[in-house]
């Protein structure tokens, strides 16, 4: 079992647990649990996982602070937040701090497990497109390594969280192509995201504020009014 993926489940009702367990398991996952925040926080610190199902309502630490402390970590860890907060506040702000997917409860642990082994392939699917693509990309004055995940703008490095990172290597790939907030939630996000652009815009700003000398008037990352957003090719300093 040792070269089994292996997830984190923090989850404080037993029965859940039990069985997010066992149907985890069935599927060859290598499965920890934690009944607290302050617990899994911990377990997530110390070790490495292959993803995190993370509840919301937890006794210690809430599931929103273990998952903002995550996307604070320099190493990514998948993040699923299973929740009985089912408000679109609640799943806005779990995108919004960094979770791949939202799941409601009461769920299916069928899709559970579903949602869990196509977020894998997902990550798993950007791993290995960053190794094919291993030479540093650059354009706009910023220049990106996408096996060190690392990034600078006109040669200051940047602190970009795992998201944001994901966000700019994709508009990278891919510049003067216009994409819809839409269209970037199912390549960076995942499929599973419809009708939460505005975690997009959010993070659209984030990028702005780390990468343009003037965020109030980007020249790197442009609206295309009624369509969308993309990375120029040239950030117009040569004007």
């Amino acid at each position: 079992m040792s070269s089994a993926k292996r997830v984190l489940i923090v989850e404080d009702d037993a029965h859940i647990a039990n069985l997010l367990r066992m149907h985890l398991r069935d599927e060859g996952y290598d499965v920890t649990h934690a009944a607290t925040g302050d617990e899994g926080l911990r377990l997530l610190e110390d070790q490495q996982w292959s993803a995190l199902v993370l509840d919301l309502m937890l006794p210690g630490m809430d599931g929103l602070e273990i998952c903002r402390r995550a996307r604070a970590m320099t190493r990514y860890t998948p993040i699923i937040i299973t929740s009985a907060r089912a408000s679109e506040v609640h799943r806005i702000l779990g995108l919004e701090l960094g979770a791949d997917d939202y799941l409601a409860k009461p769920f299916s642990m069928l899709e559970l497990v579903a949602r869990v082994k196509a977020l894998l392939r997902r990550v798993e699917a950007m791993a290995q497109n960053a190794r094919i693509d291993a030479g540093e990309i650059e354009t706009a004055g910023v220049r990106i390594d996408p096996v060190a995940r690392t990034a600078q703008v006109d040669g200051t490095p940047l602190d970009l969280t795992p998201r944001e990172f994901d966000l700019l290597y994709f508009f990278a790939r891919h510049p003067d192509q216009v994409y819809s907030r839409m269209d970037l939630l199912n390549q960076v996000w995942g499929h599973r995201h419809d009708g939460y652009e505005h975690t997009v815009n959010t993070h659209i700003n984030r990028l702005r504020n780390k990468i343009e000398r003037d965020p109030a008037e980007p020249r790197r990352i442009l609206t295309v009014w009624g369509r969308g957003y993309k990375l120029a090719s040239d950030d117009g300093s040569t004007a």
